[in-house]
């Protein structure tokens, strides 16, 4: 960071961050993570559907990434980013929590999200362990055990018929819904859904696992796993303060990007869970290697059109022709100065 002007600067270090700047890095750009270290998939113990990665610790996961990028000169640090300000010339400063400030031409934002969990005690202090959401993350690692479902709100029977294709002994907690539709009771029952009424006033836990489902009114149902929807809250104050443009998901707003994550804000890319809720981490990586490719090509020909009309307008001396032609043979391109 010693002149503290980057090509893109990449914000957050998951999974679709650290694939922008991958690619952005061996792309010979000029790359700088800032990552608070907070990734949502940091409670589980392994996350799986990664091809060749299936099963790897999360932490060791982003540990190996970051080290991959150091092969490429990519600059990294543990800190937050305290606002992205146009600089009017289709640019950005980065300013830092810290007090420092960084020049940026392109951003990429990979700050994710955080799951609001269901207020039912015991539910935040055994998330991603028998406490869960995904089953495509961790059904096979309970296959055949004992679930049970919180019922969302508002209600859909969704996770409820879902988890039943990884354990045949499912029960569904109604807690607050009084009143299902008939097309939903035939649904559960064919689905061989059991279900509860009465709202969940905690979990049993022996010997660090679960137990059961506990209900108000005292009576106690055998579970060894629990599935629970979170709602996925977008980390939106970076991509709020620029003026993006935000869509209404089934869990809440999002911001609107293209089909290369690029967002309403010029310049700006959202990657990963800052651009939607059903983002997995291979799906998360694949984002942010789109991203990547799209804002180098996008630098690399703006850089070429300028140069190009500076050639137009006479501007061009033989040693900046000498120049541009030395970056454009090492795959690398930037504005000269005039």
């Amino acid at each position: 960071m010693e002149d503290r002007a980057y090509d893109v600067v990449v914000v957050g270090g998951g999974a679709a961050g650290l694939s922008a700047a991958l690619v952005l890095g061996r792309s010979r750009r000029r790359v700088l993570v800032v990552d608070a270290g907070e990734p949502r998939n940091a409670p589980a113990a392994h996350m799986q559907g990664y091809l060749s990665r299936d099963g790897m610790p999360p932490a060791e996961f982003l540990g190996e990434g970051r080290r991959e990028l150091e092969r490429y000169g990519t600059d990294a640090v543990r800190d937050r980013v305290a606002a992205v300000s146009p600089d009017g010339k289709g640019e950005f400063t980065v300013a830092l929590a810290d007090g420092g400030a960084v020049h940026a031409r392109r951003v990429v934002l990979a700050t994710g999200v955080v799951d609001e969990l269901p207020g039912v005690p015991g539910v935040a202090e055994r998330w991603g362990r028998d406490v869960l959401h995904c089953p495509y993350c961790h059904g096979w690692e309970v296959r055949d055990e004992a679930f049970g479902v919180l019922a969302p709100e508002p209600f859909n029977s969704h996770q409820a018929l879902l988890v039943t294709q990884w354990s045949k002994d499912v029960t569904l907690f109604l807690r607050t819904v009084r009143d299902l539709p008939d097309a939903e009771w035939e649904r559960l029952s064919a689905a061989g859904v059991q279900v509860v009424e009465g709202e969940v006033s905690g979990l049993e836990v022996e010997d660090d696992g679960l137990t059961g489902v506990r209900l108000a009114d005292g009576r106690v149902f055998p579970r060894t796993v629990l599935f629970v929807a979170s709602k996925p809250v977008v980390r939106d104050g970076l991509l709020t303060a620029l003026g993006a443009e935000f869509r209404e998901t089934p869990v809440g707003p999002f911001p609107v990007v293209d089909e290369t994550f690029r967002t309403t804000v010029p310049g700006v890319w959202a990657v990963g869970n800052a651009a939607g809720p059903m983002e997995q981490v291979i799906n998360a990586a694949g984002a942010g290697y789109r991203a990547g490719t799209v804002i180098n090509a996008e630098l690399l020909l703006k850089d070429i059109d300028t140069e190009t009309a500076r050639r137009r307008a006479g501007a061009f001396t033989p040693e900046a022709e000498a120049e541009v032609a030395r970056r454009v043979a090492g795959g690398r391109v930037h504005g000269l100065a005039g």
